[in-house]
């Protein structure tokens, strides 16, 4: 094993896991069970954002992305091959009992995501074109004064999320496609690259225009897949529970995985259940802090929401189709299938061999999806870096230009070439920069409970909350002037 792969075992199977759920829980607990307590105030928070005809700040004209637009940024990165891919691997290594872990996993990292998304508001900035550009490296310049920091944390993410992130993506699909039909991959991987230069090249407001309809139709037709099977297996549903309750305690050896025992469902459900949803890593906090809203704390209930929809919902799907296939998949019995492959095999299972292609299809456009999501966040990177060498507009039109032929070259190129290595260094940035995020939302959460307290005091009272961004004593903090006036 490799140095960096040393490094990449260490971080991702005991710290990072450890540091994304512990903060999780703590966040929880000092915004007093945020996810969970006001239900009412979220949903209104995901329905409102989908109202056309309702204004998102105070009489003024919408110039920017919406709040709907900037959740389905984030649900494109979210809801992806990993939802797909990964769920399988950790029923396989992990058994049954993963799947609920996933659940617990999921339910504390809404905490973390409503955390940093409300951050990535208070301290977003207004571009020239009327958008917000927000997230890790804004709340660590604006609120801790640590603009080299933030750039820090910006060339992480546009090298991790921004260009690896999308060379694995359109690699996966690649192989599957090639091992199912012997397309090359190098078609595979032109397809991929037509459909997303016109796109990026629009920039952030074109990207949001496609995943606002693109992204919510794939997780709605994937669930439904799922809710088929339920309804054409809904005898098998209790003992389905059983299994995941019995796998996620150990008190039902039968259905432990390769792993073996809850060590291995716990270690594997989190794991999976952590990156897939992205809560607390500090990529979903760029497509949050573009939105354009009348209060922070709408759009941190909504990001949160986004934790929901992926983990208990899409990943969920998968985890019932796999399970519910008794003679695709067996707990314990490594059957050489891995990842898409395994879960296509299931739903072949069920419904015949006719999803096939549709699967593939659907496992197409949820990468190019997910592109679509990586650029988004790797474009309010460059923003901050071409900002923090003194850019002028013009040249931050060049960089995003720039960028989107960067994107492009990424999601062809990663089809032809081998990645392990560049996949690794992509892992450890990635880690390095979830790291960073974890502490500083931990240190500037008082920002986000002042934030709530005023949201809740006029929620009560009946007003339609609007944030008027009172400064907080005795912090090094400043929220930027002309965003909340």
């Amino acid at each position: 094993m490799g140095i960096i792969d040393l490094i990449n075992y260490w971080m991702y199977l005991y710290i990072l896991v450890a540091l994304l759920v512990g903060v999780g829980l703590i966040l929880t607990v000092v915004t007093k069970g945020v996810q969970f307590m006001h239900p009412k105030l979220l949903w209104q928070s995901v329905v409102r954002s989908g109202n056309k005809d309702n204004p998102e700040a105070a009489n003024e004209k919408i110039d920017g992305i919406s709040s709907f637009q900037a959740f389905t940024v984030g649900l494109a990165s979210r809801v992806g091959v990993g939802n797909i891919s990964g769920v399988a691997l950790a029923l396989v290594a992990g058994g049954p009992g993963s799947l609920f872990w996933m659940w617990i996993v999921a339910l504390v990292g809404m905490a973390s995501s409503f955390v940093e998304s409300t951050l990535a508001q208070i301290f977003k900035e207004k571009d020239a074109d009327g958008t917000f550009r927000g997230g890790p490296a804004y709340y660590i310049k604006n609120g801790l004064r640590l603009p080299k920091l933030g750039a820090f944390f910006a060339i992480l993410i546009l090298f991790s999320v921004g260009i690896c992130v999308v060379m694995v993506q359109s690699n996966t699909v690649a192989d599957m496609v090639a091992s199912s039909h012997q397309v090359p991959h190098w078609v595979t991987g032109l397809i991929l690259a037509l459909l997303t230069a016109p796109v990026v090249i629009g920039g952030l407001k074109s990207v949001a225009k496609v995943t606002s309809w693109l992204a919510p139709i794939m997780a709605l037709v994937y669930v439904a897949a799922a809710i088929v099977v339920l309804v054409l297996n809904y005898r098998e549903i209790p003992t389905v529970f059983s299994q995941i309750i019995g796998g996620a305690f150990g008190t039902n050896q039968a259905m432990a995985g390769i792993g073996g025992g809850i060590l291995a469902a716990i270690l594997n459900g989190t794991r999976r259940g952590v990156f897939s949803n992205e809560a607390g890593l500090g990529s979903v906090p760029n497509a949050a802090g573009t939105a354009t809203v009348a209060h922070p704390v709408r759009q941190g209930y909504i990001q949160a929401f986004g934790v929901f929809v992926d983990t208990i919902l899409v990943c969920s799907a998968t985890g019932f189709l796999i399970i519910m296939a008794t003679n695709t998949y067996q707990p314990g019995v490594d059957l050489s299938e891995q990842g898409a492959s395994l879960t296509q095999s299931a739903l072949a299972e069920h419904l015949g061999t006719w999803t096939g292609w549709p699967m593939e299809i659907l496992l197409l456009v949820l990468v190019f999806s997910t592109v679509l999501g990586c650029y988004s966040y790797g474009q309010v990177n460059v923003d901050y870096l071409v900002e923090q060498a003194g850019g002028k507009a013009d040249q931050h039109l060049v960089a995003r230009r720039l960028f989107a032929v960067v994107v492009t070259i990424a999601t062809f190129t990663g089809t032809v070439f081998p990645l392990p290595f560049v996949w690794s260094l992509a892992d450890v940035a990635l880690g390095i920069g979830a790291i960073i995020n974890l502490v500083v939302i931990v240190v500037l959460v008082p920002w986000v409970l002042d934030a709530l307290k005023d949201f809740y005091g006029q929620s009560k009272a009946g007003k339609d909350p609007i944030y008027h961004a009172i400064q907080r004593p005795n912090t090094r903090g400043e929220i930027p002037a002309g965003v909340w006036e």
